[in-house]
């Protein structure tokens, strides 16, 4: 659910990205309670047009027990003609306001003792920095082990409240950092960490067997890489988490077979369900919000994850998935805004 909530600071991190933080009103604490890695999307509205982007939280989560945050504070990197990105880093200022969804994602690290490890790139630090504050200073039987790439120094994301965390638990934290186009006086040679550099440093650094949860997060390409580097060390899969943060353009796959008569898509969000008709081509998500304007999607491009749904009935394609573990699919689970039904009858359930 989205509500209209006011950015009380925007703080500029490097050249091209700033954080965004939001107040949260009192009445509202517990909707936007959020565990560590989880994200929020962002709505805009500029002269007819909605813009939707999913952005994750960096702060420690909220303890449990306590109320939800007073503030929510999100990490923006510029992207290239990102039309939300280009607006947050040059338009947007305090006291504006805008619509922000209640958070979600499943790819999430809840306290508890173990030894943790992330390999992240670039802007995918920023779920990870909320993951590392909040388990550490809430599970002294905790550590963490963080394999950080960036193209330089100076375009390094939140490069002080990481140091500050390895000032705070010198002997919990460990932090490698590698810089893909410059060169660094510590730390790993320049260049980029592919699957044979990961297979070999991961073991140097860490008993690779002993890490209890791997957390994967940033390109497709790092974190492709990272997790063939894991399969090679023999890492139960159960064990390797991922989100992608940004996927190069990939070819679409040949549109799937029209319906004879169109088709109809059913479909159960927060609690009410409805029957409708499908159009030749569209994706489910796309029949559903002709009908119901609060069908949950933020990116529409099979990344974030906000339209995941569970297929009730009847069978569908999915064009692209790069958000649903292999256990959720194998357990029926879909991204609507990238099914295409391939039988008469399509039935999901938002809720389940």
């Amino acid at each position: 659910m989205f509500h209209p909530l006011r950015v009380a600071e925007v703080s500029p991190l490097t050249d091209d990205s700033v954080t965004i933080s939001f107040e949260v009103p009192v009445e509202l604490r517990a909707e936007y309670r959020y565990a560590p890695g989880q994200h929020i999307a962002i709505r805009r509205r500029s002269a007819g047009d909605e813009t939707r982007r999913t952005y994750s939280l960096c702060d420690p989560a909220p303890p449990a027990g306590e109320p939800g945050p007073l503030r929510l504070r999100v990490g923006v990197r510029l992207v290239e003609d990102g039309e939300f990105s280009t607006f947050a880093l040059k338009e947007l200022t305090a006291g504006d306001v805008l619509d922000v969804m209640t958070p979600a994602g499943r790819f999430v690290l809840r306290p508890r003792p173990g030894s943790f490890a992330a390999v992240v790139g670039g802007s995918g630090i920023t779920p990870v920095l909320s993951q590392i504050a909040t388990v550490l200073a809430r599970e002294p039987g905790a550590s963490f082990c963080l394999v950080r790439s960036d193209r330089t120094a100076a375009s390094t994301m939140f490069l002080e409240e990481v140091a500050d965390l390895k000032d705070r638990w010198p002997d919990r934290f460990q932090l490698v950092s590698a810089l893909s186009r410059e060169e660094q006086q510590a730390g790993l040679p320049t260049g980029r960490l592919d699957a044979e550099r990961l297979t070999a440093l991961l073991p140097a650094l860490m008993p690779v067997a002993a890490v209890d949860g791997w957390y994967l997060c940033g390109p497709l390409g790092l974190v492709s890489a990272a997790e063939q580097a894991l399969r090679a060390l023999g890492v139960p899969r159960a064990r390797v988490h991922q989100e992608i943060f940004h996927v190069d353009e990939v070819p679409a796959l040949p549109s799937a077979a029209a319906i004879p008569g169109g088709g109809t898509v059913k479909a159960t969000l927060d609690g009410r369900g409805g029957s409708w008709p499908a159009q030749g081509g569209d994706s489910v998500l796309e029949t559903v919000l002709r009908n119901r304007a609060d069908a949950p999607y933020a990116c529409k491009g099979g990344v974030c994850g906000t339209c995941r749904a569970k297929l009730v009935s009847g069978e569908v394609r999915m064009d692209r998935n790069f958000a649903l573990e292999p256990e959720e699919t194998e357990a029926g689970y879909v991204l609507a805004c990238q099914s295409h039904p391939l039988t008469p009858v399509v039935e999901v359930d938002f809720d389940a």
